[in-house]
């Protein structure tokens, strides 16, 4: 009698533990039973009963189940953080709290399970600057700087930079300033999915030459990020702002509401070069011909795994710029510089 009691108890605990066991089933018509730990990457981790840890493709998978909670991420964002139920070749099923009956997915729709904690979000960016002089029958100094932030988060993005240069040449023995201006800009985008954003942003800049005391933009709205990937990024916005100028030749300033349309791009050509770019372009909402357009075009190129050399333009372009100036300046810069 004692060991009949025995074998029953030991039957009911195995059958239990069976039961509370996570199971993959294969397209093979193998079927693994233990514990789900992982989903990276298009492999799935699995502690099973008889084989340890064993790694299998998720193409190689028909469907699955979890007796406990596992954190579900999808493709589109989504995450979820309950048991998985099987179902039909191909696909796996969820019992969602706004759903009467449990939601079914497709295994094509899976970006990840329990992945490991990301690290945390840090600082990035580079700093540069350049210096050209010439003596003789001609006789300049010129130098330039250049500085970039940026942090990236699941859920925000900061990024930041300014720029400065200044030159000076002889004429009629005597240096004169040739360029002397500086700008800053920062921008902060709020994710609500993988690819929509709100943004705030703002700039400001002066120019010596173009005879612009300041320029001050703070503005706003929505933006769409395209791509994002290591080797490509192009992002969209659309939004509104306000839009400062004061002139050193004009007791009046110049302020307005303006519409502002833009993109964001940069794109690894090879290993070692880099080509970025970027638009913003403010029209008046009151006089869409009374406009400002900012653009930057650089091309980086790395001399070791920190340090690069780069070529960058600058083109603005204010269709009301101050009196006896003209609507186009143009920046070239080449600089030496590293990465942090």
């Amino acid at each position: 009698m004692h060991r009949f009691l025995v074998a029953a108890v030991s039957c009911v605990v195995l059958l239990t533990a069976v039961a509370q066991a996570d199971e993959v089933y294969l397209r093979n018509g193998d079927r693994l039973t233990g514990t789900l730990v992982r989903l990276t990457d298009g492999k799935l981790v699995f502690k099973a009963d008889a084989a340890g840890e064993v790694t299998v493709a998720l193409a190689d998978v028909l469907t699955f189940s979890t007796t406990a909670a596992v954190e579900v991420h999808l493709k589109d964002g989504t995450v979820l953080n309950q048991p998985v139920m099987a179902a039909d070749a191909g696909a796996f099923a969820i019992d969602t709290a706004t759903a009467l009956r449990p939601q079914t997915f497709q295994l094509a729709d899976l970006a990840s399970i329990n992945p490991p904690a990301k690290p945390a979000p840090k600082w990035t960016g580079s700093i540069s600057a350049g210096f050209t002089a010439t003596s003789g029958n001609t006789s300049t100094e010129t130098v330039n700087a250049s500085v970039s932030v940026a942090r990236r988060s699941d859920k925000d993005r900061m990024t930041a930079s300014a720029d400065y240069a200044t030159g000076e040449q002889k004429i009629d023995r005597e240096m004169r300033t040739t360029e002397d201006w500086w700008r800053a800009k920062a921008q902060y985008d709020y994710f609500f999915t993988r690819k929509f954003f709100a943004f705030i942003n703002g700039s400001y800049e002066k120019d010596a030459i173009a005879d612009l005391d300041r320029r001050v933009v703070v503005g706003g709205g929505g933006g769409y990020q395209w791509i994002e990937s290591p080797r490509t990024n192009f992002s969209t916005t659309a939004g509104l702002a306000s839009l400062y100028e004061k002139f050193d030749n004009d007791p009046d300033s110049n302020s307005e509401i303006s519409a502002q349309l833009g993109y964001n791009f940069d794109h690894q050509l090879n290993k070692s070069v880099k080509f970025v770019h970027d638009l913003t372009y403010y029209p008046a909402l009151s006089d869409f011909s009374d406009y400002y357009l900012t653009t930057t075009a650089e091309v980086r190129a790395s001399l070791t795994q920190s340090m690069f050399a780069n070529f960058k333009t600058i083109f603005n372009y204010d269709a009301t710029p101050a009196a006896g100036r003209r609507n186009t300046d143009v920046k070239y810069i080449f600089s030496i510089g590293m990465t942090f």
